[in-house]
Order: C-alpha cells, then structure tokens, then sequence
C-alpha cells in the first residue's frame, strides 16, 4: 500500500517538497547484459520550483523521469511525490495517485486525433471520474491561446499549438508536480519559447512544479535549476541556470563518458 496514504484520501495540503528520491536504482535487461539505467540517485526538490533534467545519452534522464512519475517501478529506493511514497503501491494505487496529483507533457503530444481540443482537454477528468468543469477547462485553454481553437481537431493545429494542448490537459487536473519529457524537442524555435514561457508560468503563477527532461541548454535556461546526470548518477547541480553555462557543463560532463544505452 502507499505510504502516507490518509494525506492522499483526505488532502490537508501540499507537502513542502514536490519530489524526494532515496537511493533509487533501476536496471534493464538479465545478468551480463543488465545496463544500469540509474545507480542510487538521491534527490529533493522544493514545491513550486522549475527543474530541467540534463546528461549525455544514456545517463538515466528519461529513466529518471518514468521512476520519480510512477511510470516505471525502481528495483530499489524510495520515491516521493508530494509527500506520499508511490514505492509499494498497486498499479491500481498509482494510476490513481498520478491522476489525482501529476500532470505530463511529452514531446509527441498524445493526444487523441479524433477529439477536440476542449475534449482532449477534459479528458484526464473524465478518466480519473472527476466531474468536469468545461467553464475551467475553456479559462485554462484560453490562458493557453487557444481559446479560439476548443472545436478545432489536432490535425488542424501546428505542434506549437498541439503541445499547448498537452500543457492545458496537464494543468486541468490541478496537478502537485508536472513532469515533461523533451516538450520542445519536436517544435520550431519560437513554438519552443512559448511552451517553456507557459510551463514557467504554471510554476511563478499557479505554483505547480515543474520537472523537465531536456537536451536542449536554451530550454535548460528557462528553469531555476538544473540536474545533470552522468551514468546513472547525478553529477551537478546549477541554479539560475543560462543556455551558455549549461552547453559548457555538459560538454565537460562528455569528456568524461562514453555513450550508454
């Protein structure tokens, strides 16, 4: 069972940190060939903050981001999101912990072809069983620029405007903690800015936290900080991060390793 689990029936509140990993190690694969995704990352990250995740290829970014959401179960460690343990729990537990209180946006959009923009929008409401506020729902798509586009199908709209979408859909529910996987990495440079500027307002403006995995050192400045990984290991930190700064720590995080799966 989840641990903490009367703060997840009965809410009194976020809980001061968003995220805490303890230890957490994941592996893929059997005996000689078992590839070490991560290797006893221990972490925290304030409530309210804007974190962009960081490495070369294969050094656990995106194993670190599917562990620390309840995407993919760690072999070993502890893993928190606001306040409450998700290590332990069932499927069934996580499913609902995750769309009660953790929002995604992926670089592929996800979203339905055959829905609307309002109604991918309402969507995780109507899977979670919650009642739908389409009043909410049209104020957040309006936030969004996209208040002109709620009957428009995905197909009618550019990638800039379909990750906008998948920014509304995040925040719709409310979210603690909002995890993004490369949310820029299928847009145009100024499609790009617009959805990092919307993802730095659902942190200044609403409060949520926002957990980013990034290749890109421009998309990296936009948050408050950075973590870089290296070999499943986290192997920096960088506040008040720039796009130049970032470039320069990566390129000296490459020296030192070799290309990983």
């Amino acid at each position: 069972m989840f641990r903490n689990g009367s703060r997840r029936d009965h809410d009194t509140g976020p809980a001061p940190e968003a995220l805490r990993l303890v230890k957490v190690s994941k592996s893929y694969g059997i005996a000689d060939s078992a590839v070490t995704a991560l290797d006893g990352v221990t972490l925290g990250l304030a409530r309210g903050t804007f974190t962009a995740v960081m490495g070369p290829s294969g050094s656990g970014k995106s194993t670190l981001l599917q562990c620390a959401a309840g995407l993919d179960r760690p072999d070993s460690g502890i893993v928190r999101v606001d306040g409450t343990e998700l290590t332990g729990g069932s499927e069934a537990e996580l499913t609902k912990f995750r769309r009660g209180r953790i929002g995604f946006v992926f670089q592929q959009y996800n979203l339905l072809e055959t829905l609307t923009v309002a109604q991918n929008t309402v969507l995780p409401l109507k899977l979670a069983g919650k009642r739908v506020d389409r009043r909410r729902a049209r104020e957040i798509l309006t936030a969004v620029g996209l208040g002109d586009r709620l009957r428009h199908r995905p197909d009618q709209l550019s990638g800039g405007q379909r990750q906008r979408v998948a920014i509304a859909r995040a925040l719709v529910t409310e979210p603690r903690v909002i995890f993004a996987d490369e949310p820029t990495g299928a847009l145009d440079t100024r499609s790009a800015r617009e959805v990092l500027t919307l993802l730095q307002q659902s942190v200044r403006v609403h409060g949520r936290t926002v957990v980013m995995v990034t290749h890109d050192p421009v998309a990296a400045s936009y948050a408050d900080s950075v973590l870089f990984l290296a070999d499943g290991r986290l192997a920096g930190r960088m506040d008040a991060p720039t796009a130049d700064a970032v470039a320069e720590r990566l390129a000296h995080l490459g020296d030192d390793m070799t290309a990983g799966v």
